[in-house]
């Protein structure tokens, strides 16, 4: 390759899928973990047999807009998210869902020209951040009466537009993935910090559009508190909100947009709230042997005012899967970062709040001051490395045949225990049912005063072309489960169609009939990413 490019059927960077050999040889080490054995390795099609037979683009690119192209790598590159399902059928060849056409605009007035065309041919339009959502955000089907379905991929729009040091505020595009946005902002020397495991590839806009969860385990847990104002390109026209620091002026226009997913309007941009590159850290690992001790001592964090920036909680299996320990013990990843002050006193209360709770943190604390490097050692540096990689890890146990999958929710702490029985109960007894058995971990990735978000993972044999038919009846089993304890069914993995059915059911009816309403104002010919959120017309 030339340039480094993205995998068209899987997760992130195409160079980083191993050889064949390589995952051939991860496959005994996976038998030996967890007694699974895999089915492979196969290997996935060519981009070039790919696009040779997906189906005949339905309509034809305008000529007034030459940023529009019906090129088959461009389709199949926009056809699916990254979700277990659509790695699935990517890795198989099966693109037959790849959409007509691809936008690329260079600016908003390309967004405008776009909706204006797409409404006049009656052609869908999805926008497209960076391909990554994991509940079919992205994978449109025409609904009867439309021509077809066009991608509108925002990548082009991708710059810090605006910096204001006095407010800490930045107007950014809504296409600029994680690590553009924030080289951009460290030349100020500042930062978004909204790190969500997807920030390789994820943008801005997709952020916003999904209620993306970020790097903060407490407090700034959801972009949606780092923005101050969001601009979008309706069917009807712009909407933009004032750039506020807080206001009571009725319900917020930022509040509709964010988590939008794309039905009300393609975002554009927005002003986010920056602040000052981190410059005192500190870590530390704490080992309980009982996992009601580990879930008591982050309850006592999350609801003692500390406000950890990390206070994640791994059980066992979670910390030994991603060799964070091996000694058995449930880990809680404390973390504390400060451009303003060094963070001794913090971290010797939580340590000694952990204490309370049987907690002891084998390696004590570690601090790093600016340049330093220590603050990502040990267990936290290792949870650290495993998190980022772990997407790419869907890859390979697709290559090999097996079945892997997270699900993650948000539930109050006097209902954690219960659901949790009942989701290791309900999830297990679906593996075995359609798998013959499988892995289940859990982990925390938010904590509030009021509850925890807790976030599982699940590895199960598949039988070669049944998979989609065996995640689905796993998925159904967590969702249920997350249903009957009053849980929602995504703290910040998006709705989209996959989670529609449990979606449903948690809003208030009222809400949803309000909604549809505002879908019909605001996007009259219904156009936008139907099927998202709530029904096409």
């Amino acid at each position: 390759m030339s340039a480094r490019e993205k995998s068209f059927w899987g997760w992130g960077w195409a160079d980083k899928f191993p050889s064949h050999e390589a995952r051939k040889s991860f496959g005994g080490q996976l038998k030996g973990m967890l007694g699974i054995d895999p089915q492979g390795p196969f290997d996935p099609p060519t981009l070039e047999a790919v696009a040779s037979v997906i189906p005949e683009s339905r309509v034809a690119p305008p000529s007034s807009l030459s940023f529009v192209t019906d090129d088959p790598e461009a389709r199949v590159r926009h056809t699916y998210g990254r979700a277990f399902r659509d790695i699935v059928r990517g890795f198989a060849g099966d693109f037959d869902a790849a959409p007509d056409l691809v936008a690329l605009p260079e600016s908003e007035d390309d967004v405008r020209r776009t909706l204006e065309w797409a409404s006049d041919a009656r052609v869908v339009v999805v926008p497209y951040g960076g391909g990554t959502s994991v509940v079919a955000g992205v994978e449109a089907r025409a609904p009867d009466g439309f021509a077809g379905v066009l991608s509108l991929d925002l990548a082009r729009l991708d710059r810090v537009l605006e910096v204001e040091p006095t407010s800490l505020t930045a107007r950014i595009q809504a296409g600029a993935t994680g690590p553009l946005l924030e080289s951009q902002l460290a030349a100020h020397g500042l930062t978004l910090r909204c790190f969500p495991q997807s920030f390789e590839h994820s943008t801005l806009g997709g952020w916003l559009a999904t209620r993306a969860g970020g790097h903060f385990a407490t407090v700034y847990t959801h972009v949606d508190d780092l923005t101050a104002s969001i601009r979008a390109l309706t069917p009807r026209g712009p909407w933009e909100s004032w750039r506020l620091p807080g206001s009571g002026a009725g319900p917020s226009p930022d509040r509709f947009l964010l988590g939008s997913e794309g039905i009300l309007g393609v975002i554009t941009e927005a002003w986010m709230r920056v602040r000052p590159r981190p410059t005192f850290r500190a870590t530390a690992s704490v080992h309980f042997g009982e996992w009601s001790d580990a879930v008591a001592a982050a309850r006592a964090l999350a609801q003692s005012g500390l406000y950890p920036t990390n206070c994640r909680l791994l059980d066992r299996r979670e910390a030994a899967l991603n060799f964070v320990t091996g000694d058995g013990s449930h880990v809680l990843l404390v973390g504390f970062e400060s451009a303003d002050h060094p963070l001794q006193p913090w971290m010797a209360r939580a340590l000694e709040l952990c204490a309370d709770h049987g907690g002891r943190a084998p390696k004590g604390p570690l601090y790093a001051e600016a340049g330093e490097k220590s603050g990502d050692a040990g267990s936290a540096g290792a949870w650290k490395a495993a998190f980022v990689e772990a997407p790419y890890l869907m890859n390979v146990l697709v290559s090999l045949g097996v079945l892997v999958d997270t699900f993650e929710t948000a539930v109050p702490w006097d209902r954690f225990d219960a659901l949790h029985a009942d989701v290791v109960t309900s999830v297990r007894a679906a593996m075995r049912e359609v798998a013959g058995g499988g892995f289940l971990s859990c982990r925390f990735t938010h904590v509030y005063p009021d509850g925890p978000a807790p976030y599982f993972t699940w590895i199960a044999p598949a039988r070669r072309g049944a998979e989609v038919t065996q995640w689905d009846a796993i998925k159904t089993a967590a969702g249920e489960a997350l249903g009957r304890h009053g849980a929602t069914i995504t703290h910040h993995h998006a709705v989209g169609r996959t989670h529609r059915p449990w979606y449903d059911r948690q809003r208030p009816e009222p809400f949803a009939a309000a909604l549809a309403a505002m879908k019909r104002e605001l996007d009259p010919r219904g156009l936008l990413n139907p099927g998202v959120l709530i029904d096409p017309r």
